[in-house]
């Protein structure tokens, strides 16, 4: 078998990874299964106008479970619609409640957090029109065991202070469609 051959077999192996990545919708780094660096915050500030919490010390997500069984999983953010924001508050706000329920995962669901990761991130945005319906979505959420987290915006700009301005919810699309899916994008 001379050189050529060889580096025929190469290529072909290769287009047949890069295939199989492509049809399964998972990035090439899935087949080395990485994971994330958890880098672990001593100085998380419990008094933060955003309302996040030391969570070092609370049990683990069910979700994280789920993260060994199922393959997709996407993010949701759920932005109030009476609160009239505009379209920059809106971003800073769905920012805010990413990062906070990323934050939360790193210590509480990582496997979860991972699995999302290696479905390339994916996140909608819905609108809901109340508080309180923001809170029972929520309320629903955790009984699926879905991980939430609810940005409190400070109140110095366009809104009132300790407004609840957007809901992060994380899991299985199946699961997360169940509780988001009668509502509309944003």
């Amino acid at each position: 078998m001379d050189l050529s051959w060889l580096s025929a077999i190469l290529v072909g192996a290769g287009c047949l990874a890069l295939g199989y990545c492509i049809g399964t919708r998972r990035p090439f780094c899935f087949f080395l299964r990485l994971t994330p660096k958890v880098v672990r915050d001593t100085n998380t500030n419990p008094s933060s106008h955003h309302g996040n919490k030391n969570n070092n010390s609370k049990e683990p997500f069910e979700t994280d479970k789920l993260a060994d069984i199922l393959d997709h999983f996407k993010m949701v953010l759920v932005v109030r619609n009476d609160l009239k924001m505009g379209k920059g508050k809106i971003a800073a706000q769905c920012s805010h409640a990413t990062l906070g329920l990323y934050k939360k995962l790193l210590h509480r669901a990582p496997k979860a957090l991972n699995r999302w990761e290696m479905c390339a991130q994916p996140k909608v945005v819905v609108k809901i029109e109340s508080e309180e319906d923001m809170l029972v979505l929520q309320d629903r959420a955790k009984s699926l065991n879905l991980p939430t987290h609810i940005t409190i915006d400070a109140g110095r700009t366009q809104i009132a202070p300790n407004s609840r301005t957007v809901m992060a919810i994380l899991g299985p699309v199946g699961v997360v469609d169940d509780v988001t899916g009668g509502l509309k994008l944003l």
